[in-house]
């Protein structure tokens, strides 16, 4: 699955739209590198989504194999390892 459905579909990001701008700006890394939205995303990577307020570091536990997925299923998609504000 592309990093930019999986951020919409694990609700870190509210719009794929939204992932592919934070992607192509640089602010989501994947295993501790850059990631372009179209890296297709694996059980066990990390990701860390950098924003103005905050830096979140998740662990993908599933990658589902549809496009839809409930609210509580996406949640169980993420494992939040750290969460940090930002001055």
């Amino acid at each position: 699955m592309r990093l930019d459905l999986f951020l919409k579909i694990s609700r870190l990001c509210p719009r794929r739209t939204v992932a592919q701008q934070l992607c192509d700006a640089g602010l989501v890394l994947l295993n501790g590198r850059p990631a372009k939205s179209a890296h297709v995303v694996k059980v066990g990577d990390e990701i860390t989504l950098g924003r103005r307020d905050c830096e979140k570091v998740v662990r993908v536990l599933k990658v589902p194999a549809v496009r839809n997925v409930s609210r509580l299923a996406g949640n169980e998609l993420i494992e939040v390892l750290s969460e940090k504000q930002l001055d």
